[in-house]
């Protein structure tokens, strides 16, 4: 056999193994296409799916926005974030509108049926909103309609397990879960809650200085006051001396931020921090420590209190008249506005402008709230000006700048900004600037103190406690005058008085006369005792308890 035989042979040999190998790689070839093309379907429904994922999202950016939880000082939960379902609809998708909406309209009962239809005929769009925040029964009974083109987004919902307790403080969010008022837009402001789709990221609370138990009290004693006195409102503020902490404020007619459309009402405005109004006496406290801090008076210097002041066509006279020269004790006592108005001219414009800026009377409080008013006062600013501004007329400010102001005037004279949040006796003190003497500071005290036991704050005794104060009784604004008859009625209190710890301002508006009041509807008869009923209540929450009285021992014969 010849070489070429041979190698033929050898040929035919591998023929069937070459044809058979390439048969297999053919096959495996076909399986690696279909396997590709199968993946890239996939691939291609999964892309899909995210991306009409991403759409609802695009379109509905806040839907997934999540929160902080908010706790009192002491950890008790005030507002927190829970899910909740939301019905969208894609109208292109629905097949009978009529009959979707008169199946939905016995379960989204505040809805009619002439809504649904609109909402669902929108047929150019992919997504609408048809009802958010649905509850777990209404999402169970839609689900089980099994209608076409309806479908459910899980939402973030914001929920305050203390309802109206802290209204005002907390403020409220809306449908998208962003803050709109109080420490909820200040969250969103600082705080930035995560607006991004998914999870819910683990954010750390937010410690407010507020007391929960002492939010309680004082706004339980502020709805008892309203009935009792027919007010048309009451505001009330308990405020650290040493710290600048808010530790209870309510404002009412309040509301219910898990029913934020109650907030809309005019009527229920944060009156501590959105409104400015004339103080009344209060002031006095303002003036009397500016005129002895500045070496204007001391405190056995006297003012002609003798007759009424005149001032052009103006009169200045005081309410309980003593018609002689009063010491400055005797001016705080007796609520003087003569001697107050003297003691404001002997200081001067000048002088009596830069003391209540130092006390940050004339500037927009800054707190986290971000519904802080701008003080009223006159552009023009001269003597007559200042005379009435001494007694708590022609200037307004909100009540909560008044209590920060009163805090350093007992405090031992430092004025620490008020805040809503849990601060550090260090960090306040940092913060912390000198207004007053620690001279001007006590003597302060000292006739608040006296003013409880022997003037016109004698109802705001608490057995047992230190209680000090200066009332406050002001004419409001009518149609451009003073009216007698609409009065807005206020107490700056402090306890306990030798080492004062808390500051608390007591608002009512337009309280009436009644039998129990002896026919009169000024300070001392309605926000001083309320003052009284608030201390009693919330100072051994406080850790303040009342001293007893040692009576003499008996010795029986």
């Amino acid at each position: 056999m010849n070489l070429h035989h041979q190698i033929f042979q050898n040929n035919r040999a591998e023929l069937p193994y070459q044809v058979f190998r390439a048969r297999l790689i053919f096959m495996a070839g076909i399986f690696v296409v279909a396997f590709v093309i199968v993946s890239v379907r996939l691939a291609d429904f999964g892309l899909w799916a995210v991306d009409q994922d991403l759409s609802v999202r695009i379109k509905t950016p806040k839907v997934m926005q999540s929160r902080p939880n908010i706790v009192d000082r002491n950890g008790k939960l005030l507002a927190t974030d829970i899910q909740t379902a939301s019905l969208f609809a894609d109208p292109r998708k629905v097949n009978d509108i009529d009959e979707a909406a008169e199946l939905l309209v016995p379960i989204l009962k505040d809805m009619s049926a002439v809504d649904l239809r609109k909402i669902l005929a929108k047929q150019k769009r992919s997504f609408v909103w048809v009802k958010r925040e649905l509850s777990p029964r209404q999402e169970s009974a839609i689900h089980n309609l099994g209608i076409a083109g309806l479908g459910f987004v899980r939402e973030n919902r914001r929920v305050y397990p203390t309802g109206s307790a802290a209204a005002h403080i907390l403020g409220h969010v809306d449908l998208d879960n962003k803050g709109i008022a109080g420490i909820e837009k200040y969250i969103d402001r600082s705080v930035k809650a995560n607006t991004v789709g998914g999870p819910a990221p683990e954010h750390k609370p937010v410690e407010l200085a507020v007391d929960l138990r002492v939010q309680h009290g004082l706004r339980d004693e502020l709805v008892g006051a309203v009935k009792q006195y027919q007010a048309k409102a009451a505001a009330g503020v308990i405020l650290d001396v040493a710290t600048g902490e808010v530790v209870a404020m309510s404002s009412l007619p309040d509301y219910n931020p898990n029913k934020p459309k109650t907030a809309l009402d005019k009527t229920r405005i944060n009156r501590m921090v959105a409104g400015v109004y004339e103080l009344g006496s209060t002031f006095k406290v303002i003036t009397i420590a500016m005129a002895l801090d500045m070496g204007v008076a001391n405190m056995s210097t006297k003012f002609d209190a003798r007759e009424p002041l005149r001032y052009g066509k103006f009169t200045i006279s005081d309410f309980h008249a003593q018609k002689r020269f009063l010491s400055v004790p005797e001016i705080f006592v007796h609520s003087s506005n003569i001697g107050s108005a003297r003691m404001a001219m002997a200081v001067g414009i000048g002088r009596h402008k830069a003391f209540l800026k130092s006390l940050g009377l004339l500037d927009r409080l800054s707190t986290e709230l971000p519904e802080n008013a701008r003080p009223l006062y006159p552009k023009n600013w001269k003597e007559l000006n200042t005379m009435t501004i001494a007694f708590g007329h022609g200037l307004s400010v909100a009540p909560l700048q008044l209590a920060a102001a009163g805090a350093a005037l007992v405090n031992g004279g430092l004025y620490i900004p008020p805040t809503f949040l849990k601060r550090d006796p260090i960090d306040a003190i940092q913060l912390a600037r000198r207004v007053v003497k620690r001279k001007t500071s006590a003597q302060i005290r000292e006739m608040m103190a006296l003013n409880v036991n022997e003037g016109t704050a004698k109802r705001a005794h608490v057995p047992g406690m230190r209680v000090g104060g200066k009332t406050g009784t002001a004419e409001k604004v009518v149609n451009g005058r003073y009216s007698k008859s609409a009065l807005l009625t206020s107490f700056l209190g402090i306890f306990p008085t030798d080492a004062p710890r808390y500051v608390v301002l007591i608002m009512l508006d337009e309280p009436k006369p009644s039998e129990a009041t002896r026919g009169f509807a000024t300070s001392g008869w309605n926000a001083v005792p309320l003052a009284g009923k608030v201390i009693k209540r919330v100072a051994p929450l406080l850790g303040i308890l009342p001293k007893p009285v040692k009576s003499a021992l008996v010795k029986t014969p």
